[in-house]
């Protein structure tokens, strides 16, 4: 397979020039402002958007929840595949954060997965204002196809996308360093260069600083 080249597109909408408040990224405060199934009734105007998917359960609700510092902003359940909409979120009244619905859960109906599957990819491809797609990855499972597949058409289409590895905390360390690893030469067997690589927990933080501080540099790159 030929290798693909991650490249951060540059969108073409111009943005606010008004600086971010957050010192290092902070999270002073998140609220929810909208849900839609099409991206064309996403919120208007030039706000910078960050968003964040990945298979059904892999634990993107509570990764929103410990990023804002907001238990019950994003909705948990124990049943897979219940975020079925495009949901945003204001940051300090300055950007936004998304939570797009998960992909691959195979109990879903065939003429709703084919939805959402239509949903997420337009959002992806169409929304202007998205900056970053953090694609989250169970950290203790082997490569999955669906993941590869997935991240694969983001790279073909130019998408800027970064990897967050959940759940550090569900193994020991040893573990957890092994199976990063082996995911990233696996990615490496068909791609020249690796995108951003965040390692996070939802109950002990872990990556909340270093993504934050992530968004905060891609916000500041825009405003300059």
């Amino acid at each position: 397979m030929k290798k693909n080249n991650i490249k951060n597109t540059e969108k073409s909408e111009q943005r606010t020039k008004t600086p971010p408040s957050g010192g290092r990224g902070a999270i002073i405060s998140a609220e929810f402002t909208v849900s839609n199934t099409d991206y064309k009734k996403c919120p208007e105007g030039s706000k910078p958007e960050y968003a964040f998917i990945g298979r059904s359960n892999v634990g993107k609700s509570s990764l929103i929840n410990m990023l804002c510092n907001k238990k019950g902003l994003a909705m948990t359940s124990s049943k897979p595949g219940k975020t079925l909409l495009i949901n945003h979120f204001i940051i300090n009244n300055e950007w936004y954060l998304v939570d797009l619905p998960g992909y691959g859960y195979a109990s879903t109906g065939k003429n709703m997965r084919d939805q959402l599957k239509k949903m997420i990819e337009s959002y992806i491809l169409e929304r202007e204002q998205l900056v970053n797609l953090f694609v989250l990855i169970d950290s203790r499972h082997e490569p999955q196809q669906i993941d590869l597949e997935f991240m694969e058409w983001l790279g073909i289409s130019g998408i800027p996308f970064s990897i967050v590895f959940t759940k550090m905390d569900k193994q020991s360390a040893t573990r957890g360093k092994e199976n990063i690893e082996s995911y990233k030469a696996k990615l490496l067997e068909t791609w020249e260069n690796l995108p951003p690589v965040f390692l996070t927990s939802s109950e002990s933080k872990l990556g909340r600083e270093e993504l934050l501080g992530y968004i905060n540099r891609l916000n500041i790159d825009l405003f300059d």
